[in-house]
């Protein structure tokens, strides 16, 4: 029998159920939360935050997930955070996602860039040399080139295409050309660089293999840094190009190409194209981050960029065409 008198919603049930979905949402939040402080203060500069920090394109889409999931459940104070936190992220990506429509002059002097990582020198050396001839690049950098692989590489037919090289000793770093070489490396660069002339314009090569920060995150930072204090008066007519081993939300990149340089990916809207790892032996997952980039100075714009997989290397090839404004 009952009174007659309306009786309280238990406790427990859905009660429950709700008090636990939105634990969970909230303590699911603490990561996108917790890379957006590290952008904003570059707590990822030499440090060990650069590993998590490369996955921030994926913070932000879990950041949406959760968003729609706490305005559901009808949490208003958490909906807020997690839409400030989307609006945050998005703030940063939306840009890599969107050409800048800018068109490259019709006369201007194209110039076709590759960079490939060559996985301790065990990339397939028919299958680069492929891909030089089909994309008929003009200049390729190479990363963790060997002296084995180097001899593999002419073996394979590299010199007929591209007869210029540039691979100081002790480096495993190498620059193949076509073009001529006008100069020889400038000094300030610390890395393997060259000076090629298109179309009756210099354009300098930087051919770019960082630290990698999970090995040692200072060493990483330090390798970007001194590229950043180079390009000081040296980035007008000047093509960056390598395994960076970072992405565009790592400090130390950013950094670096605020001092005149353009990143191609994100100039044509490809800013989110993933270029490692591909194959890892380690790491049985698909690209998943761009860590591979063709960075440009203004005297220069992009038309074209893609990605290739070679057989045996662990990072997508870049190649990226340019036209040489002046």
């Amino acid at each position: 029998m009952t009174d007659g008198r309306p009786r309280s919603a238990s406790p427990g049930g859905g009660g429950r159920w709700r008090l636990a979905a939105l634990t969970g949402c909230a303590a699911l939040l603490l990561g996108p939360a917790a890379l957006a402080a590290v952008r904003v203060f570059g707590w990822d500069d030499g440090t060990v935050l650069a590993l998590p920090m490369a996955g921030l394109p994926y913070a932000a889409l879990l950041g949406v997930v959760l968003l729609v999931a706490v305005a559901l459940l009808r949490a208003r104070w958490l909906t807020g955070v997690a839409a400030a936190l989307v609006v945050l992220h998005l703030w940063w990506l939306i840009p890599r996602l969107v050409p800048d429509g800018a068109d490259a002059p019709a006369d201007a002097p194209r110039l076709r860039v590759a960079t490939s990582n060559n996985f301790m020198g065990q990339v397939s050396p028919k299958s680069l040399v492929d891909l030089v001839r089909d994309q008929r690049i003009d200049v390729l950098a190479v990363e963790e080139q060997s002296d084995s692989a180097a001899d593999a590489l002419d073996a394979a037919g590299i010199r007929a295409l591209l007869p210029h090289r540039e691979r100081p000793a002790g480096t495993d770093t190498a620059l193949y050309t076509r073009l001529p070489v006008s100069s020889a490396a400038d000094p300030a660069w610390p890395t393997t660089n060259l000076t090629v002339d298109v179309g009756g314009r210099p354009v300098q090569l930087v051919a770019v293999h960082t630290y990698y920060p999970l090995g040692d995150a200072r060493r990483w930072a330090e390798g970007l840094h001194d590229l950043r204090a180079a390009a000081p008066g040296r980035t007008r007519g000047a093509v960056l190009l390598g395994d960076f081993n970072a992405t565009l939300d790592h400090k130390p990149m950013r950094d670096l190409i605020a001092t005149g340089l353009t990143d191609t990916h994100e100039e044509l809207g490809a800013g989110l194209f993933p270029t490692w790892p591909q194959d890892h032996p380690d790491y049985r997952v698909p690209a998943a981050i761009q860590i591979d980039h063709v960075l440009h100075g203004p005297a220069l714009t992009a038309v074209d960029v893609s990605e290739h997989a070679l057989p045996r290397s662990d990072h997508r090839a870049v190649v990226a065409e340019l036209a040489v404004l002046n």
